[in-house]
């Protein structure tokens, strides 16, 4: 598999989020998300570097390190060698914060096919994992859920994933299954523009303040989750793959 996504490109997005069962919730947003060459970060005029940064503390792995490099040596620890390009599917940090529920890394040898993709997984909570997947010819991988993310969702289960590589649009699904039942699902659906200082001032204008409002709108959701009663599930402390590297 080989994609042949042009970076560095901007997703105007639309991000939905759906509770199932007895306490059904859904909501959500319109966003963009950018589609970056680890290694060929973009490089923008200097008045709008602040609206648009990618920085590795926000991400997997020693801050001091380029992001490549910390997802090289994560993989490396999963027995993984990535030889060619990668692209990552990101939020951008914008005025001094950034907050990414799903980050996700196709990852490509040096002829140019598909190794793996990695869905790293951020909660409120300042908390990340990596799930390394193994995706088929469609873009469908299943991994067990091994991360707490919502204090409204039972660990354990799989999720189901579609990470079909990016191209003129974008489809990036997770599904949670536990036992015979769906109780959660993310769909994120975008069509790329190509990024010029035209197209990167209307997304700023668009989207103000963009990673602010959506890490808000999950918290308030879970403000109107918590007062109708909706158990909320113990947090389990989190050991960083970091520190086991």
């Amino acid at each position: 598999m080989v994609t042949s996504a042009s970076t560095p490109a901007i997703y105007r997005s639309r991000v939905t989020h759906a509770r199932r069962g007895t306490t059904a919730n859904e909501f959500g947003y319109d966003h963009a998300m950018w589609l970056v060459d680890l290694d060929d970060l973009p490089r923008l005029p200097w008045w709008l570097r602040a609206f648009a940064r990618f920085e590795s503390r926000d991400h997997l792995g020693d801050a001091d390190r380029s992001i490549r490099g910390n997802l090289d040596r994560w993989l490396a620890s999963q027995g993984v060698q990535v030889t060619g390009r990668v692209v990552m599917l990101t939020n951008a940090r914008s005025l001094g914060y950034v907050f990414n529920p799903i980050t996700v890394y196709w990852c490509h040898d040096a002829a140019g096919p598909q190794v793996c993709v990695v869905a790293e997984v951020h909660n409120t909570y300042g908390e990340r994992h990596c799930y390394l997947l193994r995706p088929d010819e469609t873009g469908r991988a299943t991994t067990e859920k091994q991360f707490y993310v919502s204090p409204f969702l039972e660990m354990g289960g799989r999720y189901l994933i579609r990470v079909a590589p990016p191209g003129d649009t974008l489809h990036v699904t997770m599904a949670l299954r536990q036992g015979e039942v769906t109780p959660f699902a993310a769909t994120l659906t975008g069509r790329r523009v190509p990024v010029t200082v035209g197209t990167v001032v209307r997304s700023v204008i668009s989207h103000p303040l963009s990673t602010y409002r959506v890490s808000a709108l999950i918290r308030y959701q879970g403000v109107k989750l918590f007062l109708r009663k909706v158990p909320v599930v113990r947090r389990r402390p989190h050991i960083p793959q970091e520190g086991v590297q």
